[in-house]
């Protein structure tokens, strides 16, 4: 790999920025200073520095992200904040986006990566990767949608209707219940509640398989994991296990009377 490549993927610095600094004398490799951007490099065994700094070599990058309501879920958008705009600059790298969308108007987990690969397989609808959503309800809960999600409610695509998949519910309070789904349509809680007879009013998305929202990250806030912690991607959680951690952890502010 060259090592311009290399930094390119390991730092927030863009292309010309780093020419300038490999030429300036300001990275070394195995303890050399090298002037060269395609100097070829091993990144696996090679010891190169950046300004003094080690260059950790990590093949993709993960963020998690507490996506706030207002934000717009997008890589770059001319006119509207964005949520790579609340990343710190050091995490600002080239190649990073977000997986899928969370609405303007929805809060919650968002993981935001450059492992392509990973990101289509959690967006993929035969992979069924389980999204877990908090809605707070402007009318009471009513058992009915319980049969209904589960049954697949016909919510209204284009000109004509179609079945979304089977979606798991429970109720939290008198107004607020905790849904899990398998899709991503566009606002699609805020629909299968519009379908049912119902108005969503504060939504967010508590966990994507069984990684969740860590529950002391602020809104806007974010941490990096590592690729051995995305395994819990895969993993379905029974709704009373996500139901239990949500009531532990965020029913100060979501719930009153849990059930």
């Amino acid at each position: 790999m060259r090592l311009d490549r290399f930094l390119s993927g390991q730092t927030a610095l863009s292309r010309r920025e780093l020419t300038a600094l490999i030429r300036s004398g300001a990275v070394t490799v195995n303890g050399a200073s090298v002037r060269k951007p395609e100097t070829p490099v091993t990144p696996e065994t090679d010891h190169i520095t950046l300004k003094g700094a080690p260059v950790k070599y990590e093949p993709f990058h993960y963020i998690l992200m507490h996506k706030p309501c207002g934000i717009l879920t997008a890589a770059r958008d001319a006119k509207q904040q964005t949520v790579m705009d609340l990343l710190k600059p050091e995490d600002r790298l080239q190649k990073l986006a977000p997986v899928g969308r969370l609405d303007r108007d929805t809060s919650g987990l968002l993981l935001i990566t450059d492992d392509g690969q990973l990101a289509h397989q959690v967006l993929s609808p035969k992979h069924h990767v389980t999204k877990y959503y908090a809605a707070r309800l402007r009318d009471p809960f009513q058992e009915v949608y319980i049969s209904q999600f589960y049954a697949g409610i016909m919510l209204r695509e284009g000109d004509r209707e179609e079945q979304a998949l089977p979606a798991e519910c429970v109720q939290l309070d008198e107004r607020t219940a905790l849904l899990a789904i398998q899709e991503g349509r566009y606002h699609q809680v805020r629909r299968m509640f519009a379908a049912a007879g119902n108005f969503v009013e504060d939504l967010l998305r508590l966990q994507i398989g069984g990684l969740f929202l860590p529950p002391d990250l602020p809104a806007g806030g974010t941490v990096r994991i590592f690729h051995k912690e995305t395994a819990s991607l895969w993993k379905k959680p029974d709704i009373s296990e996500v139901k239990r951690f949500f009531i532990d952890n965020y029913s100060s502010y979501w719930i009153k009377d849990t059930i």
